[in-house]
């Protein structure tokens, strides 16, 4: 297969040479770039954890038109990206972010730490395949066990009570695969999430990157991870007026 891709290769790097000679020479040749796999290639990438969150977390916050919308540790080049399309948005990172882009306002923030002052700032926040990494040191920031349930302790504390928080982490038999993320368990993560949040919908993908949206949560479905070993659970939830934990 590559043998013949390499002869189609130069079969149309001389036919275009031959067309060159006979124009303009506006385009001189340089030096070779062989893509010689993207022939065979579909237009795209459509599925996995990040294109189908990003997208599906974008289009509900465009629905929902929050006042103010703050994202914790989300890919800038992503989610962050699709959102900053139509309005603002505040991001909080631990890492820097030294691009001055119109629409995000950066502020280099741990969210592991639990002396983070911020309370009832926004009425909208995001985190999406983040909290899994507080306190692994994968990013600089301080070895910490518990550091994702420090992390959302703070993400609670920001948001306004009736306030929207779109959360996603990967799914399957809860794991650290350290020092890059930790996988939880559905099961689990209701437990730490349902005293504070009503759950008004769970998405996931599963682990052949397929999407599914607004599935029941079922308890056989829930005690079975949805079938994903390293899947993506996404929520939309809605901070309670009293925390009931």
């Amino acid at each position: 297969m590559r043998l013949m891709q390499w002869i189609k290769f130069y079969q149309e790097y001389f036919a275009l040479k031959r067309q060159a000679a006979a124009s303009d020479g506006l385009f001189p040749f340089a030096k070779f770039w062989p893509c010689l796999e993207d022939r065979e290639a579909d237009s795209g990438t459509a599925s996995g954890h990040y294109f189908h969150q990003d997208l599906h977390v974008a289009r509900r916050i465009f629905q929902n038109q929050p006042v103010r919308h703050v994202d914790i540790g989300s890919r800038v080049d992503g989610f962050v990206a699709h959102v900053a399309a139509f309005r603002e948005i505040e991001v909080f990172d631990v890492r820097p972010l030294k691009n001055k882009i119109n629409h995000i306002q950066f502020k280099q923030v741990d969210f592991s730490d639990a002396s983070c002052p911020l309370r009832d700032y926004c009425d909208s926040v995001s985190s999406l395949h983040a909290v899994e990494h507080f306190g692994l040191g994968r990013y600089g920031d301080p070895l910490d066990y518990n550091g994702y349930l420090k992390g959302l302790d703070n993400i609670y504390a920001i948001l306004q009570p009736l306030g929207k928080f779109y959360f996603s982490v990967p799914i399957g038999k809860q794991r650290i695969e350290f020092n890059a993320h930790r996988v939880f368990a559905v099961e689990y993560l209701i437990k730490i999430l349902e005293g504070r949040f009503h759950i008004d919908s769970f998405s996931y993908v599963d682990d052949d990157g397929d999407f599914f949206e607004q599935v029941p949560l079922t308890p056989a479905d829930i005690q079975g991870n949805y079938g994903c070993h390293y899947g993506c659970g996404i929520f939309e939830l809605t901070k309670k007026a009293v925390d009931q934990r």
